[in-house]
């Protein structure tokens, strides 16, 4: 397993994290995902382990509390070995304060996190959204405390816009308060938005990326085809709504493409998009999903091999929009404002 630096600070993590929203499954939403209970949840991540997979991606909204709760179990005797991430910001009563990034609700929000993971700290806690009616320095302030009392160790941003995740950083070196020092958004190679002002952004500032549904949500499994509905997965069981509007060619263009690459490499469709997105600048770990051991497996897949300039370029060009402005005007002036991967 490879192992990189988490953006400007000392720990290392492994290039894939497992995500656990498919634990649980209690709810309207979350049941499309998956409904994995304690003892599938155990094996899987005693296979992660197995395979230096040490790090593992939660929230306390997924499944209502479920899949802290679910993970927890599956970790019990375990905990030394693991890493641990979770978020908050998001509704979990129907309290007014429940919800947010102020400091009532996130102190509030971590303890009972820590309660459902049955674990006395957090290795890196997220804020899931950005609350613009909470002033930055208030939620920094609160985790800054919770990281001084040993709760959490690290902390990170989540679906950010880049001046967002720009106001915090400057904050925290305003005020000597913690730093950001991971990033978890959306990116695939259906998804490439975050190149545009977030990756430039994550460089500047040293800050790592953690890709969430590195499948375009669930589009890039290989179960989807030119012209045919799909009969299984995420997309068929409607875990699709919510997520992001693609068009068809696109979709198929890039999909395409991808297949020739797996059939060249002896590959799967996955397992190629995945592999890319290891190769772009800033990412530092990809969460993945798995419903039970056999997807698990393989994701592992993905790993231990390496797409070629010519593949990844082939790729690229498959996968190019022509991005909104201003990023399309600023692409004329890349001998001074140079961009880390090609729009």
């Amino acid at each position: 397993m490879e192992y990189r630096q988490l953006g400007q600070s000392g720990l290392k993590v492994p290039v894939f994290s497992f995500g656990t929203a498919t634990f649980g499954g209690t709810n309207e939403f979350f049941k499309h995902w998956g409904q994995t209970q304690v003892d599938e949840a155990t094996r899987m991540i005693d296979l992660c382990l197995d395979h230096g997979i040490n790090f593992f991606d939660t929230a306390d909204v997924y499944s209502d509390g479920a899949s802290e709760e679910i993970l927890g179990k599956a970790l019990q005797g375990k905990r030394s070995q693991a890493l641990i991430s979770t978020k908050a910001t998001f509704t979990t009563g129907t309290g007014p304060n429940d919800k947010g990034s102020s400091r009532y609700h996130l102190i509030r929000a971590c303890e009972a996190s820590l309660k459902r993971l049955n674990t006395d700290h957090i290795d890196l806690y997220f804020m899931h959204a950005f609350d613009a009616l909470t002033p930055v320095e208030e939620t920094l302030r609160a985790l800054d405390d919770l990281i001084t009392s040993g709760k959490i160790s690290y902390i990170g941003a989540s679906n950010f816009s880049g001046w967002h995740l720009m106001k915090a950083l400057a904050t925290s070196e305003k005020y000597g308060l913690a730093r950001y020092v991971a990033y978890q958004g959306y990116y695939s190679l259906i998804g490439r938005d975050y190149e545009w002002e977030l990756m430039p952004l994550a460089l500047d500032q040293k800050v790592a990326t953690m890709v969430w549904s590195p499948l375009g949500w669930g589009r890039l499994t290989g179960k989807l085809k030119r012209g045919q509905p799909a009969t299984s997965g995420r997309i068929a069981a409607g875990g699709s709504d919510g997520g992001p509007v693609v068009d068809d060619d696109y979709l198929f263009n890039v999909i395409d493409a991808l297949e020739v690459i797996a059939k060249n490499r002896a590959k799967t469709i996955p397992q190629v998009a995945l592999n890319w997105l290891l190769t772009r600048p800033t990412v530092a770990n990809i969460v993945v999903g798995a419903r039970n051991e056999e997807q698990m497996k393989h994701n592992l897949g993905a790993l231990e091999w390496s797409l070629t300039k010519d593949e990844i370029a082939y790729l690229d060009k498959a996968s190019h929009q022509r991005p909104i402005y201003p990023y399309w005007h600023q692409t004329g002036f890349d001998e001074r404002n140079p961009k880390p991967t090609a729009w």
